[in-house]
């Protein structure tokens, strides 16, 4: 198991859209299915990508736990500006999560890839969420693009293409 908070090499990424973050999964599927792709965190491509749509696919149809509201007050005031605007690091673990967080099985690149670009579709055509994030309260349409931009720039940034 690799420590992704230490892994140094990692792909710099800043999605500016999501038409920006479906050309980059592109490039990974079209890698994959070379045989070029090269990983240096802990999960698959497939699982990924997975993950990452899954997240997204919470605010319309529910998440999977609960914030301590304590939690989410720091969150909301501390870090969510940081968040949006510099990223999210590596190495976080949710509490209580058995896998460290949520949404993490096993599917192949292609797999992954569909329910991502499915995911993003949603989100791009502006689809109102039905669920606030638990840690991030209610969020207004531009703020949850930019998490979930952020969100995929960490988790792509180790996958190289």
């Amino acid at each position: 198991m690799v420590d992704t908070a230490k892994v140094q090499d990692r792909r710099k990424l800043r999605y500016q859209s999501i038409d920006e973050l479906l050309a980059d999964i592109d490039r990974i599927e079209a890698a994959d299915k070379a045989g070029t792709l090269r990983c240096t965190g802990n999960w698959t491509a497939g699982q990924a990508m997975g993950h990452l749509a899954a997240w997204i696919n919470f605010s319309y149809e529910g998440y999977p736990m609960k914030t301590p509201w304590i939690i989410g007050v720091i969150l909301r005031v501390f870090l969510k500006k940081k968040y949006l605007h510099n990223g999210m690091p590596a190495g976080v673990r949710i509490p209580g999560a058995s896998e460290g967080t949520y949404a993490t099985q096993a599917m192949s690149t292609e797999e992954g890839a569909q329910k991502l670009r499915q995911a993003l579709q949603r989100l791009k055509k502006g689809e109102l969420s039905k669920f606030d994030s638990p840690a991030w309260g209610p969020m207004p349409l531009d703020e949850r693009i930019a998490l979930n931009l952020r969100h995929a720039e960490l988790h792509l940034s180790f996958l190289h293409p």
